[in-house]
């Protein structure tokens, strides 16, 4: 059982703070912001202070003027883009570009999750050279795609890759690659995601090309790049912090139809769409698309500007992903079963089954991390004989790291985050491939510090309101790098404890104030045993849900102990 603390939530003895609600001064103190100066930057992030040079990033000067060239000379330009919730809004916001200053002569491309895999492959660059594309821009794959990029070459296309995942090995003989976590890269920060990227390249292509074009039209676009910052998790910090800030902004009152469409599908309220709604509810149905699907069908529903579109794009995205939901319950629960069987578990999960679908691995992948408290690498296969697989981290190791100290024979490809990554293996190595990756393991793991989580703050019952969540909320987005608050409620007595929904999976506690109102707490996919009437202590997030008629400030359960 975990233990809490809050010895570091009482250190809030910070003058330059004492402007602030004392809750703010608390959970700034613990984000380690402690001056005026830090909290105002935090509190309220600036766009044009806040953000860096596009022109900074290594190689994109030579892709900008590349990119203008081609323009001119009316070259066909093709967005090679990556199908999940970052690749596809970062291919949107390229298309998006090009259509505002009118150059027509481009498309976009997007593999088949299935058929072609992730990144750039052979057979989709031969055909677009047959097709007449002389100019390649990636978005969110490419960087350690070195075989595709030699072939573009021999067919005389130039590429320009934007990317952000880790270059390991070769770097692909690309004509520029944008990415920031180069070694030679001096950009002030790279964390950014792939529709960031691809943003800071329209950026940089506005500045240089002389469009006629509005003043801060492009940040029109910062609602797809906010949902791939918030969606691919990476940290909420520095300039990713901005674009999530001003990325929800602009999704509140985004005019494209499509999108508009998929909200109304899930009764959503664009106006009061958050972080959250983008994590649980927006970027599973644009993943949806590729996962059970076609990945058009997102692209399509993200970029059409046509007033009455999106519609019958928006309940075919809902279906898919209603689908999904029960494939990847089905396929955990034989997960599950299987690891039940074993007398010991590995330091490193490996499961395996060639029924088993590629893209929804990762989603599986996350529920038994979260469960099992170790990395996890499942593997399936989709046509042919290589099996390709998805892998997440439980925090304790980076799984390129981990993946570059096994053997190399192991793995035919891999790549990722330091969180998440994905791998294809040959049928006659994928028994080593537990045995292996454990062993490796031990030499590149990051101890534990401690098991001890420190909470931010100690609330009552009766604090539970909307004046502690407006001192909360300026605190938004939470993401990695930017936790949600996490509160201690001591010694409550829950007067009503229940299961609900269609199966009887989640938990509601509900709790009283002094003044006779109720509180209550939610506990989604619950499997906890809780006593009405039998004091407890709670672990929780403070949520202002918008679900019903009236809004309502409620707990989300983290734990009870």
């Amino acid at each position: 059982m975990r233990k809490y603390s809050t010895k570091k939530a009482l250190e809030t003895n910070h003058e330059e703070l004492a402007v602030f609600h004392p809750l703010q001064q608390a959970l700034l103190v613990s984000r380690g912001v402690t001056t005026l100066e830090e909290a105002q930057r935090f509190l309220q992030p600036s766009y044009d202070d806040h953000t860096h040079d596009p022109l900074s990033i290594l190689g994109m000067e030579k892709s900008v003027l590349r990119i203008l060239e081609g323009m001119k000379k009316g070259e066909r330009i093709t967005i090679y883009s990556d199908y999940d919730h970052d690749g596809i809004p970062g291919g949107v916001v390229l298309h998006d570009f090009f259509k505002k200053v009118g150059y027509e002569n481009f498309t976009n491309y997007i593999p088949h999750r299935y058929t072609e895999g992730y990144g750039l492959n052979i057979g989709a660059i031969e055909k677009l050279a047959a097709e007449g594309t002389t100019l390649l821009v990636t978005v969110d794959c490419g960087i350690t795609d070195v075989q595709p990029v030699k072939r573009a070459n021999e067919l005389g296309l130039d590429v320009i890759i934007s990317d952000h995942h880790l270059p390991h090995g070769e770097l692909p003989p690309a004509f520029a690659i944008l990415n920031s976590k180069q070694e030679d890269c001096a950009y002030a920060y790279d964390m950014l995601c792939g529709a960031a990227v691809a943003y800071k390249l329209v950026q940089a292509l506005i500045s240089k090309g002389n469009f006629n074009l509005i003043p801060g039209w492009e940040k029109w676009l910062l609602d797809l790049v906010g949902i791939s910052t918030v969606a691919d998790m990476v940290p909420l910090t520095g300039e990713n912090r901005v674009f999530a800030h001003y990325g929800l902004k602009v999704l509140r009152k985004s005019p494209r139809p499509g999108l508009q469409k998929l909200l109304r599908v899930m009764k959503m309220n664009q106006n009061t769409i958050t972080e959250d709604d983008i994590g649980f509810m927006i970027a599973p149905r644009i993943n949806a698309a590729s996962r059970m699907g076609d990945p058009r069908l997102a692209f399509d529903l993200l970029s059409s500007s046509e007033e009455g579109a999106g519609e019958a794009l928006a309940k075919e995205l809902q279906k898919l992903n209603d689908t999904r939901k029960g494939v990847v319950a089905a396929m955990v629960k034989e997960m599950k079963h299987t690891i039940a069987s074993r007398e010991r578990l590995s330091e490193v999960i490996v499961l395996g089954n060639p029924n088993w679908r590629p893209g929804l691995l990762g989603l599986a992948a996350n529920t038994l991390v979260e469960e099992y408290n170790r990395p996890v690498f499942l593997w399936g296969r989709e046509g042919g004989e290589t099996l390709k697989g998805s892998c997440r981290s439980d925090g304790t190791v980076d799984l390129v790291k981990l993946m570059s100290a096994v053997p190399k024979h192991l793995f035919l490809e891999f790549g990722g985050h330091a969180a998440s990554g994905g791998f294809q293996v040959a049928q006659e190595y994928v028994y080593l491939l537990e045995e292996e990756l454990s062993k490796a393991y031990m030499g590149v793991r990051e101890e534990r510090t401690t098991d001890e989580v420190v909470v931010d703050h100690i609330l009552t019952l009766d604090e539970v309101n909307m004046g502690t969540w407006r001192a909360i909320e300026p605190l938004a987005p939470f993401g990695i790098g930017n936790p949600k608050p996490l509160f201690m409620l001591e010694h409550i007595i829950p007067e009503k404890a229940r299961m609900f929904g269609k199966t009887g999976e989640h938990l509601e506690l509900t709790f009283r104030k002094t003044n006779g109102d109720f509180v209550r707490a939610i506990e989604f996919f619950s499997t906890r045993e809780v006593r009405e009437r039998e004091a407890l202590t709670l672990i929780a997030n403070l949520e202002r849900s918008t679900f019903g008629r009236y809004p309502e400030i409620r707990l989300r359960i983290v734990d009870v102990v």
